[in-house]
């Protein structure tokens, strides 16, 4: 009987302790994305919404058990948006809740590790996470606006389109970033902090002209973006990109910049565009990096155990146990 409490206790924990944090988390990223937002077809979109990479994220750390603190967070919203609660937004307070379920489904399905250190681990969070599980909110919410009446069933495509971006924006930019919180590292070598000071004065520098000039120079971004995953892999790139798509949102919704004489849909889709780019580019770029430095990293270590047994048995010396484990492997004799 004792056991088994010992083991219920974290999810109490989690449900008792994590839902009204996941909630708040929830609300206060929604209030985030809606600084930022744009009408399409008479509907108010937003181009990157946070709340949806808080859910995955929270469902990844957490662990399931954390849901109700997603459904309560994403019902404090439809309050704040519409006053009241009708029929159908329970069902967008549905599929709120089951997309980032269904996203932690599939990703768990595939055996995702939430250090993001493979190239399969961003592809899932890309093709799974993001561009698959994120249909499940886009569709119920767009069709119950159609059914109700609050959208005309010709708008009901560029609306969908809208609205599945913005949630696989919010995955795409958000989720890494808290999954990197707990993986926050010691200080590290004055030199490092240097650099990373210099992208951090470059970026500052860069971006905002970048996303606010009128001559076009979304492009210039990638080089930064390039130069944070050689050097600091998936932390550096994935801030350089939600920074850079933060800023471009801003200048989207305030039609200034490379946005300034567009219509509402040319808008819609280079800024997407530009916002998709930047998080592919940041994810699966720095993956590949960091594969390559762990793959580095464990031939270096293997060559150094080698060096170590040569020595032994240069000296006449048996080399270490160990060593003999995993030279001789376990047919050997």
């Amino acid at each position: 009987m004792v056991a088994r409490q010992d083991l219920r206790t974290p999810a109490v924990l989690v449900l008792v302790l994590g839902t009204p944090a996941v909630a708040a988390v929830y609300y206060a990223g929604a209030r985030l994305g809606l600084l930022y937002d744009l009408t399409l077809d008479g509907s108010v979109v937003s181009p990157i919404w946070p709340p949806t990479g808080i859910a995955v994220a929270s469902l990844l750390l957490l662990g399931p058990r954390c849901w109700p603190g997603i459904t309560l967070g994403a019902l404090l919203v439809l309050v704040h948006l519409t006053g009241t609660l009708q029929w159908s937004s329970l069902g967008v307070l549905f599929g709120n809740t089951a997309a980032p379920v269904c996203a932690y489904l599939l990703l768990r399905r595939m055996g995702f590790r939430t250090d993001l250190t493979r190239l399969r681990d961003c592809l899932g969070l890309v093709f799974l996470g993001a561009f698959t599980a994120m249909l499940v909110s886009s569709s119920i919410g767009t069709a119950l606006l159609v059914g109700t009446g609050d959208l005309p069933p010709g708008h009901f495509w560029s609306v969908w389109l809208a609205w599945w971006v913005g949630d696989a924006m919010g995955v795409l930019l958000i989720t890494p970033v808290l999954l990197l919180l707990p993986r926050v590292r010691s200080p590290v070598h004055w030199s490092r902090w240097k650099e990373a000071l210099g992208l951090v004065v470059i970026a500052a520098a860069l971006v905002p002209f970048a996303t606010h000039s009128p001559a076009s120079l979304l492009f210039s971004v990638y080089p930064l973006l390039i130069w944070a995953a050689l050097r600091f892999e998936l932390p550096g790139s994935i801030l350089c990109a939600l920074f850079a798509s933060v800023l471009a949102t801003r200048a989207a919704t305030e039609r200034t910049g490379p946005f300034e004489h567009l219509s509402n849909v040319q808008v819609m889709i280079n800024l997407h565009a530009f916002n998709a780019a930047a998080a592919l580019t940041s994810l699966l770029l720095s993956a590949v990096i960091t594969e390559q430095h762990n793959t580095r990293r464990s031939v270096e270590r293997a060559c150094q155990e080698l060096v170590e047994v040569l020595e032994h048995l240069t000296a006449g010396e048996a080399p270490p146990p160990g060593r003999v484990s995993r030279e001789e492997g376990p047919g050997a004799g």
